[in-house]
């Protein structure tokens, strides 16, 4: 009998490692588990277009509904797993069926962080994951007019941007004393702050959410310092939790994620897992560092491309550069790479303009490039990350540097050293 792989996940990484293991040459059954009911769908837009109204929602799905007929792929929606019985190789479902396996992928995300106080329950407060929040979220603002947003970073800033376009008077507050501390350089901070606060929105840093009052026109969030902001709708984006609950239930080693090596696979042969759930120490973390998640888009789609690799019993070592995006009014931030660490940095464009790259460096080498509208300079940052070019600061402040003809050198060739 043909193996069967069935994945428990259906969102980026669940549909991903689906496709991949079938274009692979995987002939058995791929069963794709979903506790929503709707098909596969994009996430980003949510916080963003579908929010504002430009992004319809039948543009939402990630495939056509004929796909998965044409893929031979057995889509179960608004299915939950229960348990999995790694003996017998099985996995119990919430109505009590049993379904067997012979390779199982675990893309089961993440859920939202709750806010944890009083009043935290109230019907004005929203999150923003999944489309039926944003369904909820969307038809709250169509009577809306005061809007707090608990959290300063990409979800929430451009949660914010949205509301602000749609008119509504927002303020954003966050615990940190910059917006993006977790995720972006200072510079980068100081340059959404300013967009925000040019557009209208304020911005309460440093300070903490300790209850949501009921009062008569909507509710008044409490600040640490006794401030309270009036408002009628509340949008908490304060992170993300992965689950892991099934992974640690059966006994897969779990850290903060369920832990996976560098080819995804988990503690036992027959299972592997990939997207916001997995954690892993990434090709380019330095010697002893912690296993860790990236949360993105990207990493989800090219950590199941291994995973499904895997699966066929082809070890492909995750090697992928990692890279984000955010879209708040007229700017578009494009990242790639991880710049924690960074000891030095270039400017290439204009700030002035809006439309500028940040090159971070660790130790003389590349290890990260922030964009704002400058696409093409996001897409050679990647080829560069990727390929591990030389490239110095001294480069990017030549004005006459030409980073295009760069990039399309050979690999390893340090500048300079090409004729």
């Amino acid at each position: 009998m043909k193996p069967r792989l069935v994945i428990v996940g259906a969102s980026y990484a669940g549909l991903q490692l689906a496709a991949s293991a079938r274009e692979s040459g995987h002939d058995g059954d791929i069963v794709l588990i979903g506790d929503e009911p709707h098909a596969p769908y994009q996430r980003p837009p949510l916080s963003k277009g579908f929010l504002t109204g430009s992004f319809a929602e039948e543009r939402l799905p990630l495939r056509s509904p004929a796909f998965y007929g044409e893929m031979r792929i057995q889509w179960m929606p608004s299915t939950r797993a229960l348990r999995i019985d790694r003996e017998r190789k099985q996995i119990e479902l919430y109505d009590g069926a049993r379904l067997a396996y012979d390779h199982l992928a675990l893309t089961t995300g993440a859920r939202v962080r709750k806010l944890d106080c009083k009043g935290a329950s109230h019907d004005a407060v929203h999150y923003l994951r999944d489309l039926r929040d944003a369904r909820r979220l969307v038809e709250r603002t169509q009577t809306a007019r005061r809007a707090v947003v608990v959290g300063g970073g990409y979800i929430g800033l451009e949660a914010a941007a949205s509301l602000r376009q749609k008119g509504l008077d927002v303020t954003v507050v966050e615990t940190e004393a910059r917006v993006l501390a977790r995720v972006a350089s200072p510079s980068i901070s100081v340059i959404m702050q300013r967009a925000h606060t040019r557009h209208g929105v304020s911005l309460a840093l440093g300070r903490k959410v300790v209850a949501i009052h009921d009062v008569a026109d909507g509710v008044a969030v409490e600040l640490d310092d006794g401030a309270r902001l009036s408002c009628d709708l509340v949008v908490v984006g304060i992170g993300v939790l992965p689950n892991t609950e099934l992974a640690a239930g059966c006994g897969l080693d779990v850290a903060g994620g369920i832990v996976v090596d560098e080819c995804a696979r988990t503690s036992d042969p027959s299972i592997v897992a990939a997207g916001d759930c997995a954690a892993f120490v990434p090709y380019w973390a330095p010697a002893g560092s912690a296993a860790c998640r990236i949360e993105s888009v990207q990493n989800a789609n090219d950590m199941a491309r291994t995973a499904a690799a895997s699966v066929l019993g082809r070890l492909e070592p995750y090697r992928a550069v990692p890279w984000f995006w955010s879209d708040q009014y007229d700017l578009k931030l494009q990242m790639a790479g991880v710049n924690t660490g960074f000891t030095d940095f270039a400017v290439r464009g204009s700030i002035d303009e809006g439309k500028f790259s940040l090159f971070y460096f660790r130790d003389d080498r590349l290890v990260a490039v922030d964009s704002i509208n400058r696409p093409q300079d996001h897409m050679l940052a990647r080829k560069l990350l990727s390929t591990g070019t030389l490239l110095s600061v001294d480069d990017i402040n030549d004005p006459g540097f030409d980073l295009k003809a760069f990039a399309n050198r050979d690999v390893g060739v340090a500048h300079g050293a090409a004729s």
